[in-house]
């Protein structure tokens, strides 16, 4: 049986970068690898959350950011039910499946929305609750957290009512997900610089020798 690595981060941390060029150096090892990122965007169930939710169209009058939390849940989790039949197929094959967005980032994005803790971890257990277990999702092996700060802003408070950006409230949610599901972190900044993709990417491989995953 193979093994799911989801790759995580906000936008413009890198992680579908950082999700090719893994499955790239897998392959290399002459382990085998593939990549997908969620939402599937060409597929039925991706356009529909494309096309409805994220383009809007007219279909939601109040527009994207003021749906029900929820809702958007189970659009993106319908994407991932109706695609998932594809990762099986490699993870029978003894494939290492590099997944790049998955169940996590529905709950960053989604629980970052809730200024209350009490509220985000509920909203963080109904999500587990509705895609691994309602869903029979398989769950990932190994999560890996890019902490790219969002603006290079190192000094973010774990305080959800302040008023900082969408982006940043989002890292704030990764952070404690981190925290409670034991992902692990790779800091993408180094004494207020950005290190390199090559640096990153080194530090995943590394990461992934300790787990045993690769010689």
């Amino acid at each position: 049986m193979g093994k799911i690595i989801v790759i995580e981060g906000i936008e413009g941390s890198g992680k579908e970068t950082q999700s090719k060029l893994l499955v790239e150096s897998l392959n290399k090892m002459g382990i085998k690898a593939i990549e997908f990122s969620f939402p599937m965007y060409d597929t039925p169930t991706g356009k529909i959350f494309k096309d409805c939710l994220l383009n809007n169209n007219g279909y939601f009058p109040e527009g994207y950011k003021n749906l029900d939390p929820e809702l958007v849940c189970l659009y993106t989790a319908a994407d991932r039910k109706y695609n998932i039949n594809k990762i099986k197929e490699y993870l029978d094959k003894d494939y290492i499946v590099v997944i790049n967005r998955y169940t996590s980032s529905n709950m960053a994005n989604q629980g970052s929305k809730y200024e209350n803790s009490e509220d985000r971890f509920y909203m963080y257990q109904w999500i587990d609750k509705l895609e691994y277990w309602l869903l029979k999702l398989p769950k990932p092996d190994y999560t890996i957290l890019l902490n790219m700060p969002y603006k290079y802003n190192n000094q973010l408070s774990f305080d959800f009512s302040l008023n900082t950006s969408k982006q940043e409230k989002v890292l704030l949610a990764y952070l404690e997900l981190a925290g409670l599901y034991n992902w692990d972190i790779i800091d993408c900044m180094v004494d207020s610089k950005e290190k390199s993709i090559d640096e990153i990417h080194q530090e995943i491989l590394e990461l992934l020798k300790t787990k045993g995953i690769i010689a």
